[in-house]
C-alpha cells in the first residue's frame, strides 16, 4: 500500500512538473517587447507618418520625422507597414530582432509621388520628384541585352551613357573633376565592370537620383546617384 502511494506520488510530480514547463513556455513567448525600427524609401529618404501594425495585438504607431518608430509585440511577431502611395511591406520578428529596417517602394506612376507629398510622407518633396525610377513590375527588363541599353532607353531625356561605362545625369555639377554618377547596387557602390556585368534577368529596379534626392549621399553623390536593386539582393 506504501509502495502504491508513492508511485501515486512520483506520477503526480511527473505530471505537475510537465504542466509548469508548459504553461511557463507559453507565458514566455507570449510575452511583450519593445523593438525599433526606421522605415525609408529609395534606401535613404526617411518616410514620415507610415503607419507600422503589429499582428499580435493590433497595436499601431507611426514614424516620426526621421522615420523611426518604437512598438511593443511577442517574441516572435509580424509586423505590417504602410505608407500612401508606396508597397505595403511586411516584416517578420524573431526572438534576437532588436532593430528592424524597411524600406518601402514608391508606386508606379505620378499619382504615387503626389500621395506620398501630399500625406506629408516625405519631408522635402524636392528629393522625392528628384528621382526617376522603373521596376519589373512595369517592364521586362529581360529583352535587353544589357544594364546599360535599360538606362539609355528608360532615362534618355535625364542620363547619358558614355562609352567607358560613365553614366552622366544631366545637369549635374562636377565636384571633383569627373561628373560620373555614383553607382549602387544592392546598397554596395560598385564601378563601371561590376555594373555593366549585371544579368539584365537579375534587375528588379533602376532608380536615377539627382539634385536633392541624391544630397544623402553626402559628396560621393554630387553628381548623382544610379541605384539597382536585384531579385537576389532584396
Amino acid at each position: 500500500m506504501i509502495n502504491k502511494t508513492k508511485k501515486q506520488r512520483f506520477i503526480f510530480q511527473i505530471i505537475s512538473f510537465s504542466l509548469f514547463v508548459f504553461i511557463s513556455s507559453n507565458v514566455v513567448s507570449g510575452q511583450e517587447r519593445v523593438v525599433e525600427g526606421m522605415v525609408t524609401t529609395f534606401e535613404n529618404i526617411p518616410l514620415i507618418n507610415a503607419s507600422i501594425e503589429v499582428k499580435s495585438n493590433k497595436e499601431v504607431v507611426l514614424t516620426d520625422t526621421l522615420g523611426m518608430f518604437t512598438i511593443s509585440c511577442a517574441t516572435v511577431d509580424k509586423l505590417t507597414i504602410k505608407a500612401h502611395g508606396f508597397a505595403n511591406k511586411k516584416a517578420k520578428i524573431k526572438g534576437n530582432t532588436k532593430f528592424v529596417l524597411v524600406d518601402l517602394k514608391l508606386l508606379p506612376g505620378p499619382e504615387s509621388r503626389e500621395l506620398a507629398v501630399g500625406y506629408g510622407h516625405v519631408e522635402d518633396a524636392e528629393k522625392l520628384y528628384a528621382i526617376s525610377n522603373v521596376n519589373e513590375s512595369d517592364f521586362d527588363f529581360s529583352t535587353y541585352s544589357d544594364i546599360y541599353d535599360i538606362i539609355t532607353d528608360m532615362f534618355s531625356s535625364s542620363v547619358q551613357v558614355r562609352n567607358n561605362g560613365e553614366i552622366i545625369i544631366r545637369g549635374s555639377i562636377a565636384m571633383d573633376g569627373s561628373n560620373a554618377a555614383l553607382l549602387i547596387v544592392d546598397g554596395r557602390e560598385v564601378d563601371e565592370l561590376s555594373f555593366g556585368n549585371i544579368n539584365t534577368l537579375d534587375i528588379a529596379s533602376i532608380n536615377v537620383l539627382k539634385d536633392a534626392s541624391a544630397a544623402v549621399y553626402g559628396s560621393r553623390g554630387a553628381n548623382g546617384v544610379v541605384i539597382v536593386e536585384t531579385k537576389r539582393g532584396r
